[in-house]
């Protein structure tokens, strides 16, 4: 338990740290960038294909010629460009948090292990490609066991267990993996999630939970079409600050754990002036044992 809270203020203090803040707003400024590249490109032929789209359904040509019949002239003239950006912000919102999220979680912990285990080895116990196809398989095992799950869904009390459950366990298959790739070999790690799973996977569902609260805003965004450019950017903020704590909890909890352990394990091993002296066989000795 003390392991356990003393890592969650640990990570709750890392996220006013400067670097961390820093990284909290990347994903905002690659959208900036990629949502600028984009329209520059492709505008206007994603805005013409919008009009296309609108005006070849049937059954919205006769609201179109109401709406226009009302008084409001060329509503699709209106109505195509919001739907390219209400379109187009899912896509580049998930792209860019895939992007910042690859390279936060190794960069805090980094952070993490200059600031409180400067003297921690760095045993290379798993490499980057390994991570990420780990990270992708218990994520396409986490949407399997979703969708399976779906019709238990139907049962009250199950639908507010089963999600937070899955992601949870998702959430601590992952970063815990990640914050022990850098400084612990094989053994060493298998060892801790071993020891320390069920630890690990409440605090994988506590950050679970946490990143619903994101999703809130977000769908707030879409529902009040007015405040969307300022709810769904908040609404990235947060969760890449979310992501981050959940980051640093991990990395704080997990590299405590491998400290605590290696110095357990050097504790138990003897001293080396602590040996037998070493017996010396004298040349009667050494003849005589020699002899056939």
């Amino acid at each position: 338990m003390r392991l356990l809270l003393d890592s969650f203020w640990r990570a709750v203090a890392y996220c006013l740290h400067p670097r961390v803040i820093v990284l909290s707003i990347a994903p905002l400024v690659l959208m900036a960038v990629l949502a600028a590249g984009l329209g520059h490109f492709y505008w206007d032929p994603a805005v013409a294909w919008m009009r296309e789209a609108l005006d070849a359904w049937p059954i919205l040509s006769s609201l179109w010629g109401w709406i226009e019949r009302a008084g409001a002239s060329d509503v699709k003239a209106v109505l195509a460009p919001m739907a390219v950006v209400f379109a187009a912000t899912p896509v580049i919102v998930v792209l860019s948090l895939l992007i910042v999220s690859g390279l936060m979680a190794p960069a805090l912990t980094r952070l993490v292990a200059q600031r409180r285990f400067p003297a921690l080895e760095e045993k290379k116990g798993a490499s980057f490609i390994l991570s990420v196809f780990r990270s992708l398989g218990m994520t396409l095992l986490a949407l399997v066991a979703l969708i399976v799950s779906v019709p238990l869904w139907l049962v009250p009390p199950l639908v507010l267990v089963l999600p937070p459950v899955i992601w949870g366990w998702l959430t601590y298959q992952v970063m815990s993996f990640d914050a022990l790739a850098e400084h612990a070999n094989s053994e060493e790690r298998h060892t801790l999630l071993r020891a320390h799973r069920w630890p690990l996977f409440g605090v994988g569902i506590l950050c679970g939970l946490l990143g619903a609260a994101p999703s809130v805003v977000w769908a707030s965004g879409l529902l009040f079409a007015a405040a969307f450019f300022v709810l769904v950017p908040l609404a990235i903020w947060i969760y890449t600050l979310v992501f981050a704590f959940s980051a640093l909890w991990f990395a704080h909890y997990c590299l405590d754990a491998l400290a605590q352990l290696r110095a357990a394990r050097a504790a138990a091993e003897p001293p080396p002036g602590n040996l037998p002296p070493a017996i010396e066989i004298g040349p009667a000795a050494s003849a005589q044992w020699g002899a056939p």
